[in-house]
């Protein structure tokens, strides 16, 4: 009897999904790591730390371990996955019975970025590590039968970049990592706020306008949102009443700079392949795929069909988890 589990991780920025073969989806947990800034003793990991973001006191340390899709600390990283893998192995795995594990890298990432995302996924438990690319990832988490010789394009956008593949025969022919994402988006909409109202406003506020009045393309009813800041120049409490319409203009700059990198692998992308994907639209995938009217967006520029993935913030999840029985399809990141 196989007493290990073989583990799926999505490890984003933003969030981390874990897939246990099997069973599905079993974790999604904010990204973030909460310690003592004096002891480096950790007080709690995930939905607890999150709750902490920009409410801690100067001893107490809010961290979020990975940015712009990489491991920005190891240490904390590594404390981080031990903490969820050992929440989806309780009772089941010994030290005895490591999992394999299959965790999902950006498309264009650095050797030493790569073998930093190996180490922590051994050194918080694993018997064996395997990486595979987000887009490819993203595809199979999709529903995309990626083995066969015919161009689909995937874009990804995740918390900290959108990853950018056109992919044939489960290998990409053509690829894009931009580190422009959901997290640029709400940087956008603080910084939107401060110049138009003079307010500061908190990220966690910020990433709660995206997702309720955010969009990239004209909604068919305004919408509006109170939120409450910090007044730039009296120094105190301020609410005011953001539109729709402003988050559209908010987010113009980040979602240009997506649009135009999906621009770029288009130029590149041979002949017959861009046939296909012009008969079959592109996918989007990823949290930041949810946001209103970006698919409308991005098809009325490109001129082809963009569809969003049913379930786009799960996808890569899925898709990282299915791959466990497909590994030897891929050619392997060194």
């Amino acid at each position: 009897m196989k007493l290990g589990l073989d583990i799926g991780i999505d490890l984003g920025t933003a969030t981390v999904l874990i897939y246990v073969k099997g069973k599905g989806i079993v974790l999604r947990e904010p990204s973030v790591v909460a310690v003592n800034a004096k002891t480096g003793k950790v007080l709690a990991v995930g939905q607890e730390a999150s709750e902490m973001l920009g409410r801690t006191p100067d001893i107490v340390e809010a961290i979020r371990p990975l940015r712009e899709g990489v491991i920005s600390d190891f240490k904390v990283t590594e404390v981080m996955l031990k903490t969820f893998i050992s929440r989806v192995n309780r009772g089941v795995v010994s030290s005895y019975f490591k999992p394999t594990i299959v965790v999902c890298v950006p498309s264009v990432i650095t050797p030493v970025e790569q073998k930093a995302v190996e180490d922590a996924c051994k050194n918080a438990g694993a018997k064996e590590v395997f990486l595979i690319r987000e887009p490819i990832a993203a595809a199979i988490g999709a529903g995309i039968d990626i083995t066969k010789p015919q161009g689909s394009m995937i874009v990804d956008i995740g918390g900290g970049t959108t990853d950018i593949s056109v992919i044939s025969l489960c290998e990409p022919v053509v690829d894009a990592s931009l580190k422009v994402a959901g997290d640029k988006f709400d940087e956008a909409i603080v910084r939107h706020i401060r110049r138009k109202h003079n307010v500061l406003l908190g990220e966690k506020t910020a990433e709660e306008l995206k997702i309720e009045i955010g969009c990239a393309y004209p909604r068919n009813e305004e919408l509006s949102k109170s939120v409450r800041g910090r007044n730039l120049i009296t120094g105190l409490p301020a609410q005011i009443t953001v539109t729709s319409t402003e988050m559209m203009e908010a987010l113009e700059e980040p979602i240009t700079q997506i649009f135009d990198a999906i621009h770029s692998v288009l130029e590149k992308t041979p002949p017959e392949l861009m046939a296909d994907i012009s008969s079959r639209g592109i996918v989007l995938t990823g949290g930041g795929a949810m946001l209103y009217g970006l698919d409308k967006m991005l098809a009325s520029k490109v001129g082809i069909d963009v569809i969003v993935a049913d379930q786009p913030d799960r996808c890569v999840a899925i898709g990282t988890g299915r791959a466990l029985t497909m590994m030897d399809k891929f050619a392997a990141l060194s």
